[in-house]
């Protein structure tokens, strides 16, 4: 019996690995663009999408953090278009309310030296939704509204990786 629940632990533990996806990020910044600042492995749990930042060289503070619809970031991240839409609702509403874009994800915070450790939830997606997309690092904080600014006053975009298929 022993041998039994330690093939299925093997199992589940092997099934985990392979649902892992790492989304290399790169900075988008003058003087450092296209320099690796980490990545972000993404996972899928029975809550939503989990996201594992390791991230380092960030201003710290809260940043928006989005998904955003184009499959690549470009130079300055504007080829990664806006913020994932496929009902195409036109409204930022964050990652808790299903009546805005479903690329709205919880803020992301760095520490006084400029890491991204925490780990965040993202209950509506999972990694199917989010394969071959941008994931984007914004220079502002998110206050997942459009009021008083669009796409919650996130702003400039500082960093970008692009969502690999899962494996």
């Amino acid at each position: 019996m022993k041998k039994l629940w330690l093939i299925v632990i093997s199992f589940i533990f092997m099934n985990a690995a392979e649902a892992d996806v790492v989304i290399k990020m790169y900075s988008l910044e003058k003087g450092n663009n296209g320099k690796s600042i980490g990545i972000v492995r993404a996972q899928d749990s029975i809550y939503g999408l989990l996201l594992y930042p390791n991230l380092h060289d960030l201003p710290p503070g809260i940043h928006g953090f989005h998904i955003h619809d184009g499959p690549f970031c470009g130079v300055d991240g504007a080829v990664a278009g806006g913020h994932l839409d496929p009902r195409r609702t036109k409204q930022h509403r964050g990652p808790y309310d299903g009546s805005g874009h479903l690329g709205d994800l919880p803020v992301l915070i760095v520490d006084k030296q400029g890491h991204a450790t925490l780990p965040i939830l993202a209950p509506r997606l999972k990694l199917d939704t989010i394969k071959e997309h941008a994931l984007m690092i914004h220079r502002g904080e998110d206050n997942y509204s459009d009021e008083p600014l669009k796409s919650g006053g996130g702003g400039h975009m500082i960093a970008c990786g692009t969502i690999p298929y899962p494996h």
